[in-house]
């Protein structure tokens, strides 16, 4: 009798947690939210399921419910994603279009549209409609994007309402299946598959570039500090007795130092370039802790270290800075520290489209980049004036910019032709990718007048519209879901296998025959053009460098915009 009350007990508790999540479907999208993002964090041996797939299994699980959210909701989440994804790699897709970027778009477009054409063929052989052919591509090439695009392309087909819904609920069906194959698929054909195929040393010919790059590949700060500040006597019998103080800075084997403060007889003396060090001298340097504990102290130098207050006293500042001069576009970081104004200015960090760069004299510097400058104020403050604008810790977002720039690109995507009953053009979407494309360059290089949306706000945009939007894919589609898991689901995953493994490995060879590009920075630019970023995490670990990054922002920008418009493409070929 007990268990029987129990039994009832728990049957009217979900009964009326069922009406309160059918009375506030608010409720039912957040309560999506958490339970995909805490599946997201569950590992299968060392692959997580990521926010995106998580958010999709759990839309799909609370859709057995038979609940539902209105789609104009859904499209609201996803063209923040939209424009936030164009505005990141603004800068990066346009320079892609120039001539010393050309080659590495180029590569990505080739793979780009090799997984358009795989999908359709492999979709055309299985005897797919529009909707699994759509959710094929999004996932093996894993570009979340192409879902939304896709579906936006169908809700414009001559069709009924209920045939437009049943081809929509088969895109997350496809995607969910695919883009866990397209994941891993990258992630293995090229950071295992591919070094074997090319038969090169992947992280010997990284070491090998780094090494004429004279790189540092440092990206996070750790407790050992790259950039040190310390102070130093000149002995009676140094060599150094006798040179000026611009000497000193270049004669260090060919490395950069800089002179902040000298203290003579007692007195602390303004630094110029043509004052000449003297026995008894001492002076607080900044420079790499390298140069400093190898070149600097020691019997060879006759310096050897103090620790004085006064000298060391020194207002030191971390800044980012958003690349944006004409004169910095395109030069390496070798040459701009040759310049006066780069005078006791160090280089910590480069990050392109939010992924960060190797370091090196070599490195080139691109309008867009973050530069995380270090060294005293007063000289950071004054290169920031010659390369850019600075990047300071701000919560203020341009909610205009993002506004307008949204329904610009709504205003460029949505007129399009009618063609034998399919409406042919940009579409909202697309336009929508445009419009932040065009709004992250014009911020790239006239930042006073176009306005800041600050890193973790952008990936709030960014993480958010993605997930909120598969959130409400997975809720409508539940029902569905799993009768199309069931009687597609071994089809799908033959179909992302083909899809994935195919183009990247045309990329591959096309980069390594034809373009004659370094593995490493090939590799980095395949896994751009998939937008697979834990493939690139992949390669990097298995190059044990991070030269791969190189290859990689053109790439990621270029792949973004073209798999996102793959959504509508594909619906119109199969249809």
């Amino acid at each position: 009798m007990a268990g029987r009350t129990t039994e009832s007990t728990m049957s009217a508790a979900f009964d009326w947690f069922q009406h309160l999540l059918r009375l506030h479907p608010e409720v039912t999208f957040f309560l999506v939210l958490g339970l995909g993002y805490a599946l997201g964090k569950l590992k299968i041996g060392s692959f997580t399921l990521g926010a995106v797939t998580g958010t999709l299994l759990a839309g799909v699980l609370v859709g057995q419910l038979g609940l539902k959210i209105s789609g104009e909701v859904k499209q609201c989440f996803f063209l923040l994603f939209l424009f936030s994804i164009g505005f990141r790699t603004g800068p990066q897709f346009f320079r892609g279009l120039r001539s010393d970027g050309l080659q590495q778009a180029l590569l990505a477009g080739i793979v780009a549209t090799t997984g358009l054409v795989v999908a359709f063929i492999v979709s055309k052989l299985f005897g797919y409609q529009a909707g699994t052919a759509a959710g094929v591509v999004a996932g093996a090439l894993t570009e979340s994007a192409t879902i939304g695009t896709a579906g936006d392309a169908i809700s414009r087909l001559a069709l009924s309402e209920a045939d437009r819904q049943v081809l929509t609920n088969q895109i997350p069906v496809a995607f969910a299946v695919t883009y866990l194959v397209g994941v891993v698929g990258a992630a293995w054909i090229l950071a295992q598959l591919a070094p074997r195929l090319l038969r090169v040393d992947l992280p010997a010919a990284c070491r090998e570039l780094e090494s004429r790059m004279e790189g540092n590949t440092a990206h996070a700060i750790p407790s050992r500090r790259e950039i040190e500040f310390r102070a130093y006597q000149i002995d009676a019998a140094s060599p150094l007795a006798g040179m000026t103080v611009a000497q000193l800075e270049v004669d260090i084997g060919g490395q950069r130092i800089c002179v902040e403060r000298l203290r003579r007889s007692g007195a602390v003396m303004r630094i110029a370039p043509d004052i000449v060090l003297r026995a008894g001298d001492a002076l607080s340097v900044s420079g790499r802790r390298t140069l400093l504990v190898e070149r600097m102290d020691g019997a060879h130098s006759g310096l050897h270290e103090i620790d004085d207050r006064e000298l060391l006293d020194v207002e030191v500042e971390l800044l980012d800075v958003i690349i944006t001069s004409k004169a910095v576009d395109g030069r390496r970081l070798g040459d701009l520290a040759k310049e006066e104004s780069a005078r006791g200015v160090f280089v910590a960090r480069v990050s392109r489209a939010g992924t960060p760069v190797m370091v090196s004299p070599e490195t080139v510097l691109n309008r867009g980049d973050v530069v995380s400058l270090v060294g005293s104020a007063r000289s950071v403050e004054g290169a920031v004036d010659k390369i850019g604008v600075a990047d300071r810790a701000t919560n203020a977002t341009d909610m205009v910019l993002v506004s307008l720039g949204i329904v610009a690109g709504a205003l460029v995507g949505v007129p399009a032709l009618v063609v034998g009953g399919i409406e042919i053009g940009l579409s909202l979407s697309v336009g929508v990718l445009l419009g932040g494309l065009v709004c992250g360059w014009l911020r790239s290089v006239q930042p006073r007048l176009f306005g800041r949306i600050p890193g973790p706000t952008l990936w709030v945009f960014e993480s958010i519209g993605l997930t909120g939007f598969v959130a409400i894919v997975g809720l409508n589609a539940g029902p569905d879901f799993v009768k199309g898991l069931q009687s597609s689901g071994l089809s799908l995953l033959l179909a992302g296998a083909l899809t994935v493994s195919i183009p990247m490995l045309t990329g591959v060879f096309v980069g390594h025959k034809l373009m004659k590009m370094h593995p490493g920075i090939l590799l980095g630019v395949c896994a751009g053009a998939s937008t697979a970023t834990p493939a690139l995490a992949a390669v990097q670990e298995a190059a044990k460098s991070a030269v791969p990054t190189l290859g990689y922002g053109v790439a990621y920008a270029v792949g973004n915009v073209l798999l996102a418009l793959w959504g509508t493409v594909i619906v119109a070929l199969m249809t």
